[in-house]
């Protein structure tokens, strides 16, 4: 394709990297963001084997895992103890590891990249609708103040599951928030006690805690471990929670799960912990003519297989990839979503499928949860399986092999790195 000009909204993970994609190919690429002031926030996230893939494209991935733990498994336990699974990532062929990261990491990295990059980038602009520009023309992009921008002959919308512009196109779509959700805490763990493994402890479906090794953080401070703990709640539940106080919280937390009492000592107050909502979006195509979808903007779902961050680089990947492969922009659209429907399907079906067995109220489900889970991963082809959906590499049921993971040396056609 010859170089065209492109409009992305958001400047989140999808966005920044379809951004840094799009610049090295020669399109003339513009990003437009909401926040003024863009910084690294968040909490806890895996980068998986995909992910990691994405950035080494993107000349990124040392510079990320500097900033990151090594994670081998991921463990979780009943609240008697009992063992529910313990999935390795050397179950399967491949040198395949997870890392634990603060999502800032990730963010402040492709941020920079950004800035750096023959990107125009638009900080503090809200897009609140699309508009045809006429026949040829392209697309403008509406500000709430009635201003146009553009026009721009693709539109790729990365603004995150509560995007509006989903509302812009005809494609079907079904947007549904959990009623579920988690609160996280962010602490640091100076004796690297958490390190290599994401633990989690339940008690039926209605509780659950959490703790991932998240890294260093954000910036270029000193190299002192992080610690996420996450602890389930429903959405409907966190008003009661806060009229309890946190006393009250930390002492249900310690009798759940007693090894994340070093975590709780940090918290002094409840302004401290956040809650993250879910929401489960699903539409297919993933594009018309010339908007295209990436990220939780496309299929933003629960995070329970922790793998939202890395299809979001893979969207970018792969958009780029089916822009590079095409002539006409309408036909590059289309294969995109074509390419990413299988991987996409899969996951979102199996995060729809898993997400009740760990978040609900429907009690029969944790008593199934409890028998099933130690019995299939006794069971080589499912923990196979089990791992492979872990890494991010599966997208199908036995059926379809495994996603092969691009070479760690950036493909001509994208250009060089920054």
């Amino acid at each position: 394709m010859k170089p065209i000009d492109v409009g992305i909204i958001g400047c989140g993970t999808a966005g920044s990297a379809a951004a840094l994609f799009l610049s090295r190919a020669g399109h003339r690429v513009t990003v437009y963001e909401r926040v003024p002031d863009p910084g690294p926030v968040g909490a806890g996230v895996m980068l998986q084997p995909t992910g990691q893939a994405v950035l080494g494209l993107l000349g990124l991935r040392e510079a990320v895992l500097a900033r990151c733990t090594p994670i081998t498994r991921m463990v979780c336990r009943t609240a008697g103890g009992r063992q529910l699974f313990d999935l390795r990532y050397g179950d399967i062929p491949g040198d395949h590891v997870g890392y634990g990261l603060h999502r800032g990491v990730l963010f402040e990295h492709l941020f920079r990249a950004v800035c750096a990059a023959n990107v125009n980038l638009r900080l503090g602009v809200t897009v609140e609708n699309l508009e045809n520009a006429g026949k040829g023309r392209g697309l403008y992009f509406l500000t709430p103040e009635g201003e146009r921008l553009g026009p721009h002959a693709a539109c790729v919308v990365a603004d995150g599951a509560r995007s509006q512009l989903r509302d812009d196109t005809t494609i079907g779509k079904r947007i549904r928030p959990y009623p579920w959700g988690a609160l996280w805490f962010v602490g640091e763990d100076p004796g690297g006690t958490f390190r290599g493994e994401l633990a989690q402890v339940v008690r039926g479906t209605e509780h659950m805690v959490g703790l991932l090794p998240t890294g260093f953080g954000p910036g270029d401070g000193p190299a002192t471990d992080k610690i996420s703990l996450f602890y389930s709640l429903p959405v409907a539940g966190l008003d009661a929670w806060r009229e309890a106080g946190l006393d009250a919280w930390k002492s249900e937390v310690r009798a759940l799960a007693p090894s994340a009492a070093p975590v709780l000592d940090q918290i002094d107050s409840a302004d401290e912990v956040l809650f993250a909502r879910y929401h489960d979006v699903s539409m297919y195509p993933w594009n018309d003519d010339r908007v295209v979808y990436l990220g939780d903007a496309a299929h933003a779902m629960s995070p329970q297989l922790g793998q939202g961050a890395n299809l979001a680089l893979w969207d970018a990947m792969v958009l780029a990839e089916q822009l590079a492969a095409h002539e006409s922009l309408p036909i590059a659209l289309d294969a995109y979503s074509r390419a990413r429907r299988s991987q996409l399907d899969y996951y979102q079906f199996v995060t729809r499928w898993l997400t009740p067995f760990f978040q609900s109220d429907l009690a029969p489900l944790g008593w199934l949860r409890d028998l099933g889970f130690p019995l299939a991963t006794a069971l080589p082809f499912l923990r196979r399986l089990m791992v492979r959906s872990m890494c991010g590499i599966a997208q199908g049921i036995g059926i379809d092999a495994p996603i092969v993971l691009p070479a760690p040396d950036p493909v001509p056609r994208l250009g060089p790195a920054a």
